[in-house]
């Protein structure tokens, strides 16, 4: 015992003097000016110009090590604190000369400080991301498993730690950081699991949702043990210093809601709707941060002023839109950097001792399996699977953000020594090094879409109802929407359900939401939104009894868009979602707006979607039609028919539309010379044949065709007959023919076929809108990897069809079959 005491008492005696050396070194170097290279001296002897080297080989060395271990599913922050542990004293800077010329001790005040603000910044700028409703309001899943972690974790582990306490043998330093180390180990931060899932890109998923949910009741209740947690801590124990210190938290909490809310409401009701805040008001948010942050640090509660005043900025725009935008960017990709690496520089590997390192490795091994099997037991007993229940006790294990911010403020208040901040670093490596890959590995978002189940227009019932997804990111498109919807024939023996989803970006927030309108909510959060939502209840009430309109707003980013309406379609049961095309047309018939993440959003949807999937090249404003809903104007389409199961489902909807009394549908197949006997040729005639045969004696139901010998012909016959038309059906993809020679060239869109792509083309003089239509793949997706980005299939790939099995109608149908490998 006394040798361990003498052991500690030189470690903290050293750790003392450094921190002394330190301050007074640093005060030497408050000198600005006058040192160039041209003068012979080392610029980097000045605090400024070492400060700008050090953040520069912070930042490099850190995108090198993320560079490696991407490939390996890991996460930014364990590169960040990898590559601070390689410029420290545990790799590079062992060598004193390099120490002494890239991180002297002098330095280490000065960048500590600066990466201080940083995370000040950053903890406000997730404050203002995070949903304080959500956090008073999770569901009944999420209240079980994250109180419940958090409470028998806490339990557990503080047990555990007095059992160590004493009955092994420690040193002192050891036995005092105990209870903090296992109390951190119980906590779950919101913006450690929401930067996860985020990278992840899962954050949208129900499991995600359930994630973050969780992590938001675990941090309501680890705020306030945290808060007592580091007021104790910096009060050395003393009672009366502890209660003032947490005394004084709740009175910033409320001096933040009663005070600077009003403020802030103020500053954004003065800003005229529709126009960004202006750059004056938002320097005001940022010194009330630094107000917050300044009355934090005085009172013993760090970065927890901050924080507050996030939780009560409203999020998204106008002011929640500019914090993202011009805070955000800095913010999260040098300062929060800057901060993660700092923690890694001041990880010392060799300062570590055997008896330390078996007795934390205990408590953190021992803090993973009771952490994952609380919430595994609370998941399976709010019925969740328990391969995903599994893979959330994964989740909520990750260690980030919220965990090292403690770390360094109890390094600084000397509750953890030098080894013992090493070994808490190492675990925060360690254990968001193994639980990210396994989630990766484990959790597939896109599985849940997957179904055997016939989900698409060719093989519905007679006369069933039509379940369609309309995705809408622009009121700009809802004329040729409902033109669309109105054409698609609803009646009282076949009506048409409507799941309209508008689509919005998400900024200046974390969680992603998917908000179910009902008939008297409006979401006023946008204008666009409910001008949309507006638009379509209207088209509802104007077909009442024929039409149903459900609205849905889904808030997400681009990338991960799909997930939502991929949900929306699998409970629905649509037939069909309809997604806009990323390339907007102006009025003079050029391309007015690209989006290339509504192009990704796409390219997703086609490879997961649960049903038949239709990509709509919205014309609409530069031929300037009328909506039919009010017009006895006749309104045209076509079908061009080449052959596959994408063709056969453009055929299925047409024969649809061509029920409606102000729609005359024309079926255009093209035959290519020569290829009379083909088998495929025989199936396509069939399937026509049955079509025409249903549509026997209406006269607005037309077929026609076309024989061509190569690409050339079937362009020039095309470009010939389009403006004839206000709305062209075709496939996606189509099997490789000689009928497309010469088109390849026309293939631009990833997302589109060859021919498709060629009537998408600004090039191509068109007026007429667009439906590209994929149909439901069964079973799973064939558009991975490479499929994804070809016009057409490879011969090995492609969909073979056949004569039977038959649907419903008696029609002859193609059946798709795919084996484990993801061949046809």
């Amino acid at each position: 015992m006394d040798q361990w005491d003498r052991k500690e008492d030189l470690s903290r005696t050293m750790d003392h003097l450094l921190l002394m050396n330190r301050t007074l070194m640093c005060q030497q170097m408050y000198q600005t000016s006058g040192k160039s290279i041209w003068l012979r001296e080392n610029p980097l002897n000045l605090p400024t110009p070492l400060l700008m080297f050090q953040l520069t080989i912070i930042f490099f060395v850190s995108r090198l090590v993320h560079l490696v271990l991407k490939p390996l599913g890991q996460l930014t922050i364990v590169s960040q604190l990898l590559g601070g542990i390689l410029l420290g004293p545990s790799v590079l800077g062992r060598s004193k000369a390099m120490a002494s010329i890239i991180f002297p001790a002098r330095s280490e005040t000065i960048i500590e400080t600066f990466t201080m603000f940083g995370v000040m910044l950053f903890l406000f700028c997730l404050g203002v991301k995070m949903d304080p409703a959500t956090m008073l309001r999770p569901g009944r899943k999420a209240v079980v498993i994250g109180s419940s972690m958090l409470l028998f974790s806490l339990v557990v582990l503080l047990v555990l730690a007095t059992v160590l306490q004493n009955h092994v043998t420690m040193g002192s330093s050891l036995k005092k950081a105990l209870p903090y180390v296992a109390g951190v180990q119980a906590l779950t931060g919101f913006p450690v699991i929401s930067s996860l899932l985020i990278e992840l890109r899962i954050h949208n998923t129900d499991l995600g949702r359930l994630a973050i949910s969780s992590s938001m009741v675990c941090d309501l209740i680890g705020i306030a043990l945290a808060a007592i947690g580091t007021g104790i801590g910096d009060s050395g124990g003393r009672a009366a210093a502890s209660g003032l210190s947490i005394a004084s938290a709740v009175a910033l909490l409320l001096i933040v809601v009663y005070v600077f809310k009003p403020l802030i409401l103020r500053m954004i009701r003065d800003t005229q709707p529709g126009k960004t805040i202006d750059d004056a008001t938002l320097m005001y948010v940022v010194v009330l941060v630094l107000l917050t942050g300044l009355a934090g640090e005085s009172v013993g509660q760090h970065y927890l002023g901050p924080l507050f005043l996030g939780l009560i900025v409203p999020d998204g725009p106008p002011l929640g839109t500019a914090i993202e935008s011009r805070l955000e960017l800095f913010t999260s990709s040098l300062l929060y950097p800057a901060f993660v690496s700092v923690s890694g520089l001041r990880t010392d590997l060799f300062q570590i001792r055997y008896e330390s390192l078996s007795i934390l490795s205990a408590m953190f091994g021992i803090s993973i399996l009771v952490k994952l099997g609380v919430v595994v037991s609370a998941a399976l007993f709010s019925k969740i699977p328990f391969r995903e229940a599994f893979v959330l006790g994964l989740i909520l294990n990750v260690k980030g953000i919220i965990e090292l911010v403690l770390y360094n403020v109890w390094r600084n208040g000397r509750v953890l020594t030098t080894e013992l901040f090493s070994l808490c670093v190492i675990s925060t490596i360690l254990v968001t090094g193994i639980a990210t890959p396994l989630v990766k590995a484990l959790f597939d978002p896109s599985r849940q879409f997957i179904s055997a189940k016939r989900s698409s227009i060719q093989h519905s019932k007679p006369n069933s109802e039509l379940r369609i997804v309309v995705c809408v990111d622009s009121h700009d498109s809802i004329p040729t929407i409902l033109n669309l919807l109105e054409v698609s024939h609803a009646s009282e023996e076949s009506p048409i359900a409507i799941m309209a989803m508008v689509l919005v970006e998400l900024i200046g927030r974390t969680t992603t939401m998917l908000v179910c309108h009902s008939d008297r909510v409006i979401d006023s959060s946008s204008i666009t939104s409910g001008h949309i939502i507006n638009a379509f209840r209207n088209y509802e009430h104007h077909r009442e009894g024929r039409v149903t309109v459900e609205t849905f707003t889904a808030i997400s980013d681009f990338d991960t868009m799909h997930v939502d309406i991929c949900q929306v379609a699998l409970d629905e049961r649509a037939s069909i979602v309809i997604v806009p095309f990323h390339k907007q047309w102006a009025v003079d018939g050029q391309v007015g707006k690209v989006n290339r993440h509504v192009q990704i959003m796409n390219l997703h949807v086609l490879e997961q979607a649960p049903c038949s999937v239709g990509i709509l090249i919205d014309r609409g404003i530069v031929r300037g039609t009328l909506p039919i809903l009010t017009s006895e104007s006749t309104f045209h389409v076509a079908v061009l028919f080449i052959g596959g199961p994408d063709d056969a489902e453009s055929l299925a909807y047409g024969s649809r539309m061509a029920k409606h009394e102000n729609a005359i549908v024309t079926v255009i197949r093209f035959l290519l010379f020569g290829s009379e006997n083909t088998k495929d040729r025989r199936i396509d005639t069939e399937l026509i044949y049955e079509y025409r045969h249903i549509n026997m004696g209406n006269d607005r139901f037309v077929y026609v065709e076309e024989v061509v010998r190569d690409g050339a012909a079937l362009a020039s016959f095309v470009g010939k007959m389009v403006d004839g038309y206000d709305l062209i059906l075709i496939g996606r993809q189509h099997q490789a023919s000689p009928i497309f020679m010469g088109l390849e060239q026309w293939s631009e869109c990833p997302e589109l076929g060859i021919l498709p792509d060629m009537l998408a083309s600004p090039d191509f003089e068109s007026t007429a809108s667009v439906l590209v239509i994929q149909q439901q793949r069964v079973g799973g997706t064939l558009l991975a990897g490479h499929a994804v980005q070809s016009a057409i299939y490879p011969k090995d790939q492609a969909f073979a069809p056949t004569t039977g099995p038959r649907d419903e109608a008696g029609r002859s149908s193609w059946s798709i079959s795919i084996d484990k490998r993801g061949r046809t």
